[in-house]
């Protein structure tokens, strides 16, 4: 019996809540993660779970024991790569998942300069806009615009997305080009809308000029809850975009896309890469962290006054 093998089954249990969950993120069967886990408490002597049918419930001893065994299993791989004869760069595979159009636009073009500095990462990016359990889905980090929905993460700003609206050629020779931002309400005007999460509705986008505001929602003719698609369908002459400045820039300059009222201000949008709280932060994440703040400063700069960390709560 391998201690740090039961140990760590217990751990995935607890993190996502079910035994099948947990053999999927291991690579194991259950009935492997429910033989680790019953070893486990044999040794100690201590029921760390209670069962049933449809959940499973960690005992006291059992939130105890992980508490104390989380950072201790966390820490094995800065042990390792910290010794005099190991390797000095940081090592192993790490999980993250981040925006299709940031991981498309801008993560990915630029990860040759990631791995020239760490060539021994290994990288498992998903890249979509679905809503990610961090936990429950292993993953060690995630890359997300907007305000966090899940205020237990631990949670770094790590840009600002500049807003602007955008329109195709196409389009605007169809229906005509709206001079005020109120007109994309009127009956001829059609948007594309982005959809936040599973059945999740879109947003009004409040628009400042001067001492005026006006709050926009629209109406689309086609929903849709990934960026690249949503993009796609703006290129296409479908409806009228709200887009970062990164996903419209090479498009405005090809003539594909064409801004609209540029006397108007959006606020921006906010960019976090959050992680678990109870995760302790390896050497291959941290150094994941320090690439994509530096590479966010070139593209989506941090506006003055915002705050880069927000406690879990």
């Amino acid at each position: 019996m391998d201690k740090l093998d039961t140990m760590r089954a217990f751990v995935r249990v607890v993190e996502t809540g079910s035994f099948t969950k947990a053999a999927h993120t291991l690579h194991m069967s259950r009935t492997s993660v429910t033989q680790l886990v019953q070893q486990l408490e044999a040794r100690l002597r201590l029921k760390l779970l209670n069962r049933t049918t449809r959940k499973v419930n960690v005992t006291a001893d059992g939130a105890e024991y992980y508490e104390r065994i989380v950072p201790v299993l966390a820490s094995l791989d800065e042990i390792e790569t910290g010794l005099p004869g190991a390797a000095a760069l940081p090592r192993g595979q790490l999980r993250v998942d981040v925006p299709s159009p940031l991981a498309s636009m801008l993560l990915i073009p630029a990860l040759p300069q990631f791995y020239a500095r760490y060539p021994d990462i290994q990288l498992d990016m998903g890249a979509s806009d679905r809503m990610v359990d961090v936990i429950g889905d292993n993953v060690d980090c995630v890359i997300r615009g907007g305000e966090l929905r899940d205020q237990s993460l631990m949670a770094r700003k790590i840009g600002d997305l500049q807003l602007a609206v955008y329109a195709a050629p196409a389009y605007l020779q169809r229906v005509g080009t709206p001079g005020h931002p109120q007109e994309l309400e009127d009956a001829q005007h059609r948007i594309v809308r982005f959809r936040w999460g599973q059945g999740g509705n879109g947003f009004s986008t409040l628009m400042r000029q001067g001492d005026k505001r006006v709050t926009i929602a629209g109406q689309y003719v086609l929903s849709i809850d990934d960026g690249n698609a949503y993009l796609a369908a703006g290129l296409a002459g479908l409806g009228v975009l709200w887009l970062p400045d990164y996903m419209a820039r090479t498009h405005v300059a090809a003539g594909a896309l064409i801004p609209l009222f540029g006397n108007w201000q959006i606020d921006p949008m906010p960019l976090y890469l959050a992680y678990p709280p109870n995760r302790h932060v390896s050497k291959k994440l941290r150094v994941f962290i320090d690439w994509v703040v530096e590479l966010m400063a070139q593209h989506a700069p941090l506006q003055p006054h915002t705050r880069e960390f927000l406690p879990p709560r």
